[in-house]
């Protein structure tokens, strides 16, 4: 297959219609042509001359600029804005080039040049966040008179946070050029060891993302296969799972105990700009909730499906007389846009332009990346979203989602590429609250009580898939991350620390069949992006709150909630929420949030 041939394009559209009607391929072209088109070698060769170019005039020089020329300094941040926008588009058209098909040796090979290519010039620009937290406080603020450099405050505000951990500039250089051959490398090993397994369920070779989508099936006997399946292909891969998250937990205790971070969270909490105790009272209160959230919800469930236990396959079995039908790509397109439209046209017009200009790849492909996500990528260019639908509710919600992020990070943008990207913890607002208004939306069309509860039901089961399961998954971290700064882990030890963890936040109504005690390995988050779960309970949480508050709001909640998308990462989370009269800092904020899952469990319980 030559690098131009339109099924290896990132421009390649039009997925055969099924179904599920015609499901859209995203179109890379606003990012480059092809990925061997002149315009992606001449981009790298320039990121590379002009890092260069820019640490041969700065290095040195930025608290001269700063106590002298506050104009020059502020040219200096906005030149080093440009070089962040031209690694951005590159690395983003590389991932995403990448995402389409993990197991194609010729993306493989792309993706993992344009990463060495980008380490390079990255480490011409390392000195620069350095040096600038090096100058004095009373010089900076002196500078910021400045206004084109005032501009830029909240940016300074946020690296001068990362100033007590920050190492000598040979060690950053070091810990910098290192990620290629460590953290990336096995980041990478762990993408396409996932993208290749091959499950065998009812007579089929299928890949990870279609046998984890009939654990939802209405058939048991193929939710037990499939999870069989899933634990016999997880457990013949074992020792390669349990190596990348050994050496993965080690490479990170070695950077925490260089860079002088006490808790092995501590340097995720600094990334999402929240407070340790912020997250300690989510944590807690989530933990504490359990017997009234998931140990009810789940023992009531059993009882619907006629069950005395519940096998970890039944967790999201659809419920008996649930409407099980494939729903095409365009009736969910409508519904999403529609609900949008309910909340804002303006939101559902940004939205729309996903469908419209071919940001979104859809179908479910051999080696595509499993799960979903949407990618900002630079605010010169645009967002793009990865789905795999299949046609389920949840498929819809998880579309609902993705475009809330997408929506986010397109309002963002205009605070540039310094200052568009959104901690975590607020980044899972957009997305949680394009869920809600997705599902209330539904909801208020449902027929009969039965739909009325079936929904209800999906929508407390993502809830608790959302809360719960992603509070256990930081839970289980966190236990991983401690044992291991004692020696490696074995399979076996990390079995026993994921079983421990879901007796706990499931409950007792559930039975864990063998095998079951392998299924951490193919969680990516534990792998990409250590102790970012707690991101979703927060969102989830947070968005309750908001929600209720937006239910209470007689006029100007709209205006207000796209002004928090717009802060992008240039205010605090405590500064955002404010208007709305929310405090995350304050542990009843948490529960009032989680009040609204157990209201809802309430009120599926009355209906028995």
């Amino acid at each position: 297959m030559s690098l131009t041939d339109p099924a290896f394009s990132p421009a390649a559209t039009g997925a055969d219609s099924t179904s599920l009607g015609s499901l859209p391929e995203w179109n890379l072209t606003d990012l480059y042509p092809a990925i061997d088109d002149p315009s992606v070698k001449a981009d790298l060769s320039k990121a590379i001359d002009d890092a260069r170019a820019f640490e041969t005039a700065h290095k040195g020089k930025l608290e001269g600029l700063a106590r002298a020329d506050a104009a020059g300094l502020a040219r200096a941040v906005k030149d080093y804005e440009a070089l962040q926008e031209l690694l951005g588009r590159l690395i983003s058209f590389a991932g995403l080039v990448y995402s389409g098909q993990t197991t194609d040796p010729k993306r493989q090979k792309f993706y993992g040049d344009v990463q060495d290519k980008l380490t390079t010039a990255g480490t011409s620009l390392l000195f620069f966040e350095l040096e600038l937290n090096r100058i004095e406080d009373a010089v900076l603020d002196a500078a910021m008179a400045n206004a084109e450099l005032a501009h830029y405050k909240p940016w300074f505000d946020d690296i001068r946070k990362e100033r007590p951990f920050q190492l000598e500039d040979r060690v950053e250089q070091l810990f910098h050029e290192k990620s290629a051959t460590g953290r990336a490398a096995w980041n990478r090993l762990f993408d396409e060891t996932i993208s290749s397994l091959k499950f065998e369920v009812g007579g089929q070779s299928l890949g990870v993302e279609a046998t984890l989508n009939l654990m939802q099936d209405p058939d048991r006997e193929k939710r037990k296969e499939a999870g069989e399946a899933l634990a016999k292909v997880f457990g013949e891969n074992l020792s390669t799972f349990t190596l990348i998250t050994n050496t993965l937990a080690k490479d990170k205790e070695i950077s925490d105990r260089w860079r002088g971070f006490e808790d092995v969270a501590d340097s995720r909490h600094l990334a999402n700009r929240v407070e340790r105790e912020v997250v300690d009272a989510l944590v807690s209160a989530v933990h504490e909730a359990y017997p009234r959230l998931s140990h009810r919800y789940y023992a009531m469930k059993a009882k619907w499906l006629g069950l005395d236990t519940l096998m970890h396959y039944d967790r999201n079995a659809p419920l008996p007389r649930a409407d099980d039908r494939k729903i095409p790509w365009d009736e969910a397109r409508a519904t999403v846009l529609d609900a949008y439209a309910g909340f804002s046209p303006d939101m559902a017009g940004i939205a729309k332009r996903f469908f419209d200009n071919g940001w979104i790849d859809a179908p479910v492909r051999p080696g595509k990346a499993p799960g979903a996500f949407a990618h900002p990528t630079v605010p010169s260019a645009h967002p793009y979203v990865l789905v795999n639908y299949q046609g389920k509710t949840r498929d819809v919600m998880t579309l609902a989602h993705e475009l809330g992020h997408g929506v986010h990070q397109v309002l963002a943008g205009p605070n540039g590429a310094l200052m568009a990207p959104t901690p975590l913890t607020l980044a899972e607002t957009a997305s949680v609250f394009g869920e809600m208004l997705t599902f209330r939306s539904l909801l208020a069309k449902a027929k009969d009580d039965h739909h009325r509860k079936i929904m209800l039901a999906s929508k407390v089961e993502d809830m608790l898939n959302t809360v719960v399961r992603q509070i256990a998954f930081y839970t289980f971290e966190r236990r991983v991350h401690l044992e291991r700064r004692e020696g490696e882990l074995t399979s076996d030890r990390l079995g026993e620390i994921w079983l421990d963890v879901q007796r706990e936040s499931l409950g007792p109504v559930f039975t864990f069949a063998q095998g079951y005690e392998t299924f951490w390995t193919y969680i990516p988050h534990f792998i990409h992006s250590p102790f970012y779960v707690y991101a979703y309970a927060f969102g989830d949480c947070l968005v309750n709150s908001l929600y209720a508050v937006y239910e209470e709001a007689e006029t100007g909640f709209q205006e207000k909630y796209f002004n928090l998308l717009k802060a992008g990462g240039s205010k605090h989370h405590s500064e955002l929420l404010a208007p709305f009269g929310l405090n995350a800092a304050d542990p009843a904020f948490w529960n009032k949030g989680l009040s609204m899952i157990e209201r809802m469990i309430g009120e599926l319980d009355a209906m028995e």
